[in-house]
């Protein structure tokens, strides 16, 4: 369903990590969306996205720091992935971008925001919120991974990524993405489960003033529909929406549904802010 443009694979170091990352130019002038991934993922998550998006505006992906083809580097704060973040952004030159992350992602975003309010004129916070989970919950889960393998919790964590119906109809994705989450490092994996526990931008929320558009999946068991309209409260005029038939990561299981949403959401942003990507 979707195909990139044919290009080598792109590597940058910032600040002495190396990231994985593609960057699609539109031409003309057009805004820049960077889109940014959820726990044991890695950038293709995004495809279908991408695929779809990619002419209209500039896109920039990247594997952050401890998965994909990135370096695992030192992780315990959500601030060790907004560095990563920042520094892209000025390796491009990008004055103004709209921030899409999905999960930890969307934490990242937030983290991003409250440091450099000016660059960001939009968010898009994807099965996301200001708190996820509790001390117990992600000390419970590093101490099986530790000691056991990503693959110990692997089918767990699927059933929260994608509905019931995934499970059933889309066998080789779901193999596929089981593939995807095993094979990260466990070190970037346990680094970024550390981060999401230590972090709480529930205060920072209340702050953020650039138009932010909120999405959960209807059968999301990771970050819930609940939770994440508690995030969209606290944010001052944001906009809240549910989408139908997904789980964890619409991006994969309702993509059309999630490219509509990005493109009625920017579509409503103010003129005169575009940047060329």
């Amino acid at each position: 369903m979707w195909s990139w443009r044919i290009e080598i694979v792109s590597f940058v170091t910032i600040g002495g990590i190396t990231l994985h990352h593609r960057h699609l130019k539109a031409t003309g002038n057009a805004r820049t969306i960077i889109f940014i991934n959820s726990l044991g993922t890695d950038f293709r998550i995004w495809d279908d996205i991408v695929s779809a998006l990619d002419g209209e505006m500039s896109l920039l992906v990247y594997d952050k720091r401890g998965h994909g083809l990135s370096d695992i580097g030192d992780i315990s704060s959500i601030d060790d992935h907004v560095d990563d973040l920042s520094g892209l952004i000025d390796h491009f030159g990008l004055k103004k971008v709209v921030l899409c992350g999905l999960s930890v992602g969307g934490m990242i975003a937030q983290g991003l925001y409250a440091r450099r309010p000016g660059i960001v004129e939009a968010m898009i916070l994807c099965d996301t919120a200001h708190k996820i989970g509790t001390n117990e919950s992600w000390n419970t889960r590093i101490a099986v991974v530790e000691r056991k393998g990503i693959q110990s919790i692997a089918d767990g964590v699927l059933k929260v990524w994608f509905t019931p119906s995934f499970h059933t109809a889309r066998v080789a994705e779901l193999d596929g993405y089981w593939n995807m989450m095993t094979r990260q490092a466990v070190a970037g994996y346990v680094g970024t489960c550390t981060a999401i526990r230590n972090a709480d931008f529930t205060d920072a929320a209340r702050r953020i003033a650039v138009p932010t558009l909120c999405i959960v999946g209807d059968q999301d068991g990771s970050t819930p529909p609940a939770l994440v309209r508690s995030l969209a409260a606290l944010i001052p005029g944001s906009r809240f929406e549910i989408i139908r038939d997904a789980g964890h990561i619409p991006c994969v299981e309702q993509p059309e549904a999630l490219i509509a949403l990005i493109r009625d959401f920017v579509a409503s942003l103010a003129p005169g802010a575009e940047n060329h990507g």
